[in-house]
């Protein structure tokens, strides 16, 4: 096997079913120097699997700073190193943003090996709309609503990713802010045994679950359909109307003054008000 030339490779793995992992990622994961994992633990089971013995360091958000230095240090001194989270590609709401940063600054070479990735599978079976989407990542516990408020008139396909506890309140808040004439497809354990699809308006998706049709187990990628051009008129009537009451009376007196004249929900208003004063001017 052909030793990789010095440089830092960026290689995906399965999100779930092992066969999933490309030809070519098994054999830089042979050869590399060594391999920079999310959890050493996981990735060494992957690694048994196909056999392949290989020495690896921990690299994650807790010492991305410090192993960074590390790494481009090595890569400087001629050895090759390839970076892998627990799952799919590499960087997509996963820790490596830094390290491939430095590399580039360092002048080194970052060649990507691509293969498995949620955001991509999920949004390819979602039968939602492809051609213009917007990922948002794991929407912090605190600020959630707010982040949702900012993209109530996006077009394009929101995509999430959320964890099985942070499920249903995930599901309320998009309820709640985004409204409930909103498609919404929620893919949960893509590849993996129990892979399951479901489809509808987000309080049918938050009723399945209540039920238990949806078991909140796994991992989740949660996909939510466009503004309409209608939703989008509205929203941007809205920001103009918060806009002109922001600039002379407090958030809370402006949101209620708002959702009077245009017939919408206070808290919703409420919502959009401190994102747009929030906004840099």
């Amino acid at each position: 096997m052909t030793r990789p030339v010095s440089k830092l490779y960026i290689v995906a793995t399965p999100i779930g079913n092992l066969k999933d992992i490309s030809l070519r990622a098994l054999e830089i994961l042979a050869s590399v120097d060594l391999v920079a994992a999310e959890d050493t633990r996981h990735t060494r089971r992957l690694l048994d699997h196909f056999e392949i013995k290989q020495k690896l360091i921990a690299f994650h958000d807790h010492n991305e700073r410090r192993q960074t230095d590390l790494l481009v240090d090595r890569i400087k001194a001629g050895e090759s190193v390839a970076l892998v989270s627990d799952a799919g590609t590499p960087l997509i709401s996963d820790p490596g943003f830094r390290l491939v940063r430095a590399a580039r600054a360092a002048g080194l070479v970052v060649e990507a090996v691509p293969g498995a990735s949620a955001l991509t599978a999920a949004l390819s079976v979602s039968g939602l709309p492809t051609d213009q989407f917007q990922f948002l990542g794991f929407l912090p516990a605190k600020g959630r609503a707010t982040r949702l408020a900012e993209v109530h008139q996006y077009p394009g396909t929101l995509i999430l990713y959320e964890a099985p506890h942070r499920i249903t309140s995930l599901l309320e808040s998009v309820l709640e802010v985004l409204g409930d004439d909103r498609e919404l497809v929620i893919c949960r354990e893509l590849t993996k045994l129990y892979e399951q699809v479901a489809q509808g308006l987000v309080g049918e998706i938050l009723d399945q679950i209540t039920r238990g049709e949806i078991p909140t187990r796994g991992e989740f990628v949660v996909l939510i359909s466009g503004a309409t051009i209608v939703q989008s008129v509205a929203q941007i009537e809205l920001d103009d109307c918060l806009r002109l009451l922001i600039a002379e009376l407090p958030i809370s007196k402006a949101a209620e003054l708002a959702g009077q004249m245009l017939g919408l929900k206070r808290n919703l208003v409420y919502k959009r008000a401190l994102a747009l004063k929030a906004e840099p001017r």
